[in-house]
Formats: structure tokens, sequence, C-alpha cells
């Protein structure tokens, strides 16, 4: 599904014709409703394309699932891997060029403050010593086709430092432009030893009755073949400063000593279209947040049999704040089910937890939960000098955890129920 064809699929697509400049407007665009898919057509010359991921049901729908059906399929994907199909042919293949300058990409300048063009959609993929790993990373431009790129001290980074030890470059291949499941899969955080392609494939074959299909790179890389753009290279053992750069909570990301990748190669359809990825904006909260959600929902569901949703919300950067779903069994669950999904997702700094009839997805109707069933004197829990989350700016080396109780109590609930006409 390359990114030319999933426009043709969505409805409310803004189609940008003018020339667009690449610092700073392509943000104005973006922010203007960001639900709404953007095309440009002359970004730098080239077109490019975002806010594509940016509503949870317009995920689920590309991939053939139920509406309200991505955390029970991104659970079964996890626990139970599909193998990927290899093809001999990919669309990314139609022009393969040495020759080339990524000054020449439509890649942005998003916010004043920026250290420079930042890539914001682009999956890594590696392969060493028979371990393949798949994430998300942003890129900064440099000159002589290299990029900065931010590594945090996960798997692609424990990968390249095993390679350094030996002398070696790691040999990476940059997608950009693909199937949402792999942008999903490469966002989950999983065993090292786990396939995350796999994942993507199961993710596919759940909705959409077909696996993912992978094409070798000349290095032997296996990537999705829907791909709109490969850039192949390799993880120097070189650093330079990387950032400013606006991250998932709307503020700058500190400048960090980082790794050079240097570009060798370039693939690119010959109707490519780069995917941009707004930092900060709904489509970032999402392909980050969504991952998540599952692992949350699995480790409460350790401690509480009923629950029945998770959502990291908006308001929190789909990354600090969560709500949860839950049928108690006895008073003290909702409280068992807070603590449960901190420990899932230890970067969450707070969780309201609601009963099944309120829409999770409605902030006003949590908001309601919260105004009518919470009283702080029984329903609060503040766990202090826990680990936070290093996107969370007002940490000062530990946070403060919230946990609301905004549950009915069990028993006579009649004046905690909201009126309804049959």
């Amino acid at each position: 599904m390359a990114i030319q064809s999933l426009l043709g699929r969505m409805s409310g697509v803004r189609t940008i014709d003018r020339a667009v400049p690449l610092e700073l407007e392509p943000t104005r665009i973006l922010m203007e409703e960001q639900r709404s898919p953007v095309m440009f057509q002359d970004l730098n010359g080239r077109k490019a394309a975002g806010n594509l991921w940016s509503d949870r049901d317009r995920v689920t729908e590309v991939l053939g699932l139920p509406k309200g059906g991505l955390t029970a399929a991104l659970l079964q994907a996890l626990s139970c891997p599909r193998p990927v199909e290899e093809v001999e042919k990919a669309g990314f293949e139609d022009i393969v060029t040495e020759d080339f300058d990524l000054m020449d990409l439509p890649i942005p300048k998003y916010f004043p403050e920026d250290g420079g063009r930042y890539v914001t959609a682009g999956v890594a993929i590696a392969e060493f010593e028979g371990k393949l790993n798949i994430s998300f990373h942003r890129l900064m431009v440099l000159p002589g086709n290299r990029f900065a790129i931010r590594l945090v001290p996960r798997h692609l980074f424990t990968m390249h430092k095993m390679a350094k030890e030996k002398g070696l470059d790691l040999k990476v291949a940059f997608v950009i432009g693909t199937c949402p499941s792999v942008l999903l899969a490469g966002a989950t955080s999983t065993d090292y030893e786990v396939n995350e392609l796999e994942i993507a494939s199961a993710l596919r074959h759940i909705g959409l009755g077909e696996g993912l299909q992978v094409r070798r790179t000349r290095y032997g890389l296996p990537v999705p073949a829907d791909a709109d753009y490969v850039l192949e290279g390799r993880l120097t053992a070189e650093t330079v400063d990387e950032g400013p750069f606006v991250d998932i909570s709307g503020t700058y990301d500190l400048v960090r000593k980082q790794p050079v990748f240097q570009v060798d190669r370039m693939y690119q359809r010959k109707d490519a279209v780069l995917h941009l990825v707004l930092p900060g904006g709904l489509e970032h909260y999402l392909l980050m947040g969504l991952p998540r959600e599952p692992v949350i929902f699995r480790a409460v569901r350790q401690v509480v049999p009923r629950i029945h949703a998770v959502r990291l919300t908006e308001g929190g950067c789909c990354w600090l704040h969560g709500v949860i779903s839950i049928t108690k069994n006895k008073e003290g669950d909702a409280m068992n089910a807070a603590m449960a999904a901190f420990s899932g997702h230890p970067s969450m700094k707070k969780v309201i937890v609601v009963d099944k009839d309120i829409d999770i997805y409605d902030d006003r109707a949590v908001e309601w939960a919260v105004a009518t069933r919470f009283q702080a004197s029984r329903g609060l829990l503040v766990v202090n000098n826990a680990a936070g989350s290093s996107l969370d700016p007002s940490t000062e080396g530990t946070t403060s955890k919230v946990a609301i109780d905004a549950t009915k109590p069990i028993g006579d609930s009649g004046p905690f129920e909201k009126a309804v006409l049959d």
C-alpha cells in the first residue's frame, strides 16, 4: 500500500498544489486540521504527505479491522507473530541510485529552533548476528548524504554498540512510507529476540487476510515491499550534535552527541511520496501511543479479568495520561488496575479508572465520571519518587504518579447512574 494509493482511499484529503517552502510552512499547514490527511504536490519539487495516521478509526479501517478492534488485534499479533513473505521485486526498486543528494528530498524544518531538517517517519531495519530489529528514529539531515540519528539505549543502540565493538559499521535501511502495520510494529517495545516484522505481518493477516511482503535490499536487509523510499547505509562510530528537536510533548528536546548514519544508496518508487509526521502532533501521538495500549491491557488483565478498553489520551500526548475501563469484582480492583497499568507503561504518570458505561474515547464522559464518582479522600493514590518518562519536561530525576478511581461502588450504585431514555 504505497502512500499514493492509500491517499486515494481516504476521505477528506487536502491537496496543496502550490509550491511550499521547506522551512516551517509545512508545519503550519499540517497543524490547521490535524485529523485531515494533507498531500503536498510540490515540496522542494517532490511529493510529500502528512497527517496520514492521525485518526484511530483511519488506522483501524485501512488494516481491515472492526471499529474499536485495534487493541485486540495488536494483542493477538504480539502473541502470535507470523512469518513474512519474501518477493522478487518491489515498487521501491523503480529507481535505485548511489548518485543522489539528500538535500533534494522534501524533508522540512518543522520548528524555528530545530537543529535542521528532519525525517520524522523513518523506520530503521537492521540485522546483526542473526537478530533483526525495526524501530522508529528521527534523522537530522547533514551535508554529505548523512544524518544524525537519535538513538536511545534500546535494541538498535545495542546492535550498534555490538558492531562497534567488532570494529564494524551497522548496516541499516530506513523505510519511509509504508503500511501502518509496520509503523505500529516499529513503535512496539518487545523482547530483543522478537522480529517486529513478523508482528506487522500478523497484524495485516488478522484484518486483511494477507501477511507482510518484504524484498531484500542490496545489503540483504528485508524491507516492506510497499515502501515509497528506502535509504540504505551504515550506522557509523562518528558522532555529531543532534537537536534541538520538538518531541512528543511539544517542547524542544536536548542537544546530544549522537551517531552518524551514512546513506550509501537510495531506492524510490516512480510516484514516491515522502511521509511527514508532524512533531508533537496527533499522528506522532498515535504512532507512539497505540502500540503501548495492548501492553497496558495485558498487564491490567492479569489483576482485573474484566477489562474492556485502554486509551492513552491525546491531552496526555498519548504517552503520559491514560484511561482504563473495567468491571470490578471487588472494591480495590480499580487501584489494582491502576498500579498494573503503571507497570505495563512506566512512562505514564496519570491514570483514570472508570466503569464500562463510560466511553473512554470521550473526554467529557471521562471528566463526568471523575466529577460524579470520585472523591480524593478515598479514590486518589499518589506514588512519589517513581521513575518516569524522559519526554516529560516536568520530571526532575523522578516523578509522581497519580491514580484516580472514578468507578461506582459495588452494590447500590443507583445514585451514580446517569439518567437515560428507554
